[in-house]
């Protein structure tokens, strides 16, 4: 019987001005109350388990550091497109027929 890795959750904040903050991080049942809170409240997750490796390294409330910018404004814009919203000071790119 193969055995599970233990679940990792890192949960960001994001304001729209500054840098995204950790919010919150844990492990294992940790992890899994993060993960259903999140769900509970419609947050989009992402699994990245490399990126989740970098971030649990951080202390909560620390700025994620510039390296990791790219990839987690990737997941945020994502969110927001899930979310149907636009960023503030973007318009809406509607295509012209």
């Amino acid at each position: 019987m193969k055995k599970q890795k233990p679940t990792t959750a890192v949960a960001l904040h994001y304001d729209g001005k500054e840098a995204p903050r950790i919010t919150a991080k844990g492990t294992g049942e940790l992890a899994e109350k993060i993960i259903a809170l999140a769900k509970e409240h419609g947050i989009p997750l992402q699994e990245d388990v490399a990126l989740i490796s970098l971030l649990s390294k951080l202390d909560l409330g620390d700025e994620i550091p510039q390296a990791l910018y790219t990839a987690v404004a990737e997941i945020i814009a994502f969110a927001y497109i899930l979310n149907g919203k636009v960023p503030e000071g973007f318009e809406e790119n509607t295509p012209s027929v």
